[in-house]
């Protein structure tokens, strides 16, 4: 997959070139103020669109986090993609200036995968999961379990990028796409797995445990 080992994500290239551009234009033009401006944009965008190194904690059975954010909900809910019971859904948001790499929570292979047009709620209410544009991977995994997580766009966010494909085997930690500009990610957890996310905690994607699988 893509951005393993980059150190900004490649799909913000465009953007930061693009203001770089701008900056150097308005720099030979002897422009002192834009240029100002245009340098300060280009930095923001790069650091936006960073993708540092993350290490996930040993033990495979530990679910960890697919985004930096802030935890906004902790519950059981039923969803019939995850099944007949009800799972614990965890939703982390991330804010403009969270990292925006999303890591995968579980090893395994994507068994299902679903994209739902929608609408651009903010993504910290609750109706997001619900109307919001959002993209989903259903995982199975080594021990059979079923792990769902899904990208949510939010309201400046107007674009999921996802990399797995049906079938794909993909690895707990590794990068799996990206939400451009503000959003949220929800995880469910089957039943019987021991939930260790608080509302309010802080979490660093591939590395914050959020919970252990049964």
């Amino acid at each position: 997959m893509k951005n393993q080992h980059t150190p900004f994500a490649r799909e913000g290239y465009p953007f930061i070139g693009g203001v770089a551009f701008v900056t150097i234009v308005f720099a030979l033009l002897g422009w002192g103020f834009p240029t100002i401006v245009c340098l300060a944009l280009t930095l923001f965008t790069a650091w936006f669109f960073r993708n540092p190194e993350r290490v996930p904690p040993p033990g495979e059975k530990k679910v960890v986090a697919p985004a930096d954010g802030k935890v906004i909900f902790v519950g059981k809910v039923d969803d019939p993609r995850c099944g007949s019971e009800p799972v614990t859904k965890i939703s982390i948001f991330m804010n403009v200036f969270n990292v925006h790499v999303n890591r995968v929570p579980v090893s395994g292979t994507v068994i299902d995968r679903f994209y739902n047009a929608g609408s651009f709620l903010n993504a910290a209410l609750d109706k997001a999961s619900l109307e919001n544009e959002q993209c989903g991977l259903v995982v199975r995994t080594d021990d059979g379990l079923k792990v769902m997580f899904i990208q949510i766009a939010g309201l400046i966010a107007r674009r999921i990028i996802t990399y797995p494909e049906v079938g794909d085997r993909i690895e707990r930690g590794r990068r799996y796409g990206l939400i451009r500009f503000g959003s949220r990610v929800d995880v469910y957890l089957p039943p019987g797995s021991a939930v260790h996310a608080c509302l309010g905690d802080i979490t660093v994607a591939g590395e914050t445990v959020l919970g252990e699988l049964p």
